[in-house]
């Protein structure tokens, strides 16, 4: 995998400045191993070249010196774009890099209609897996994420609401999804969870509050929490309570969760009672104040946590937020708006950081209030503006 890096996002994004699932046979349940043994590499993670070409004056960097032709169809011209014509997407993660040619493949999951889809730029979506979802108010399928050792096993996680909890489910190539962790309670709202892996690769999994703000105060309840679990979905070893899954409390409706690169901060967003919130997540303790609050509500949903800025998609608004971060953790300025006009790809959902400048995200625009193109939803390639002049170092 190591002799993918460097390979992809110098074509991919370099363009951005000029252009049935077929699985190995895999063990059952019985041969896997606790998800604490894992390498934490969930696929490969593609870097950007060493400095992009320096925009023209009064172009903003990263901008295509060529304007890029409107989307016709389910024919999307702007090469940051990998698929097209989905519903409003609710997870996205890369897969697969093409050393050669530079081609993205990445799975994509509809929130609405429970499908998982594998899509690459010009191809159609190829539907892996259509779970039976009850989508009602924010539940449906709304979490995805990938195995640490995606290129070895092929696993793939995702979290489901379904006509009686929610839950975590496993998907094994060649296999029929399996339950990894049932039971989380299910109510009125407050339905949606999204996933990620921490450093230890430990499945992180935050849960809503099943409408029921005791619920998520309450220890004994998976409502309203952030957990940490094995592949198997028992406790993971090393929780602030042994033989408890239960990391950090206080959910209502979680639309992100993130992890840093050296797996020192992870955080949380979240749709508050009277504000859309940003949390720093700290083992074995309640969530308590928020690191940032929008009584404004842009809708908070997918993060990206960067060596220094906590990247946030917006669902309610177009583009992304970014919040300016010392090495500490804390904040050192207000939020920043990005993508937000013509360069942009309109309201985002997931978003995954690919390395310290790129992410990967899904848009949302076929919901409520959206503007949809034709191209509609997509999935994307993100670049920071500040990254077009190359790194920091």
């Amino acid at each position: 995998m190591s002799r993918l890096r460097g390979v992809v996002i110098g074509s991919a994004l370099g363009l951005l400045v000029a252009g049935c699932a077929s699985f190995p046979e895999q063990p059952g349940p019985a041969g896997w191993s606790a998800a604490q043994q894992l390498t934490p590499q969930a696929g490969p993670v593609p870097e950007l070249p060493g400095e992009l070409p320096k925009a023209p004056q009064g172009q903003e960097p990263g901008q295509s010196q060529t304007p890029v032709p409107p989307p016709q169809g389910c024919t999307d011209f702007n090469p940051a774009v990998v698929g097209t014509c989905l519903d409003p997407v609710s997870g996205v993660a890369l897969t697969d890099v093409n050393p050669s040619t530079g081609a993205v493949t990445a799975l994509a999951t509809e929130r609405s209609t429970g499908r998982l889809v594998r899509v690459a730029k010009d191809v159609d979506p190829v539907e892996l897996a259509r779970f039976d979802v009850d989508a009602a108010a924010d539940g449906g399928l709304t979490g995805l994420t990938l195995s640490p050792t995606y290129a070895e096993d092929q696993l793939v996680y995702v979290y489901v609401t379904t006509a009686t909890d929610n839950r975590v489910m496993r998907i094994a190539p060649g296999d029929v999804p399996k339950p990894v962790l049932t039971g989380i309670p299910k109510g009125p709202s407050g339905n949606r969870g999204v996933l990620a892996h921490d450093r230890s690769g430990a499945l992180l999994v935050a849960t809503g509050d099943a409408g029921s703000p005791a619920s998520a105060a309450d220890p004994a309840s998976l409502a309203g929490k952030v957990l940490r679990i094995d592949g198997s979905g028992q406790p993971a070893p090393g929780n602030p309570t042994a033989g408890s899954r239960v990391l950090a409390s206080g959910l209502r409706s979680p639309g992100g969760l993130c992890v840093s690169g050296d797996g020192s901060k992870t955080w949380v967003t979240d749709a508050g009672a009277s504000a859309d919130l940003l949390y720093r997540v700290e083992a074995g303790k309640a969530l308590g104040d928020a690191a940032w609050s929008w009584p404004e509500r842009p809708g908070v949903a997918g993060c990206a946590s960067m060596s220094d800025m906590v990247w946030v998609a917006t669902s309610a608004t177009p583009g992304t937020l970014s919040l300016p971060m010392n090495p500490d953790g804390s904040f050192t300025g207000k939020p920043e708006p990005m993508l937000g006009g013509e360069d942009g790809f309109g309201r985002l959902g997931p978003l995954v950081a690919l390395d310290d400048r790129t992410a990967l995200a899904g848009t949302v625009n076929k919901a409520a209030g959206g503007t949809p193109v034709s191209s509609d939803d997509r999935v994307v390639i993100i670049l920071r503006p500040d990254a077009a002049g190359g790194s920091k170092d």
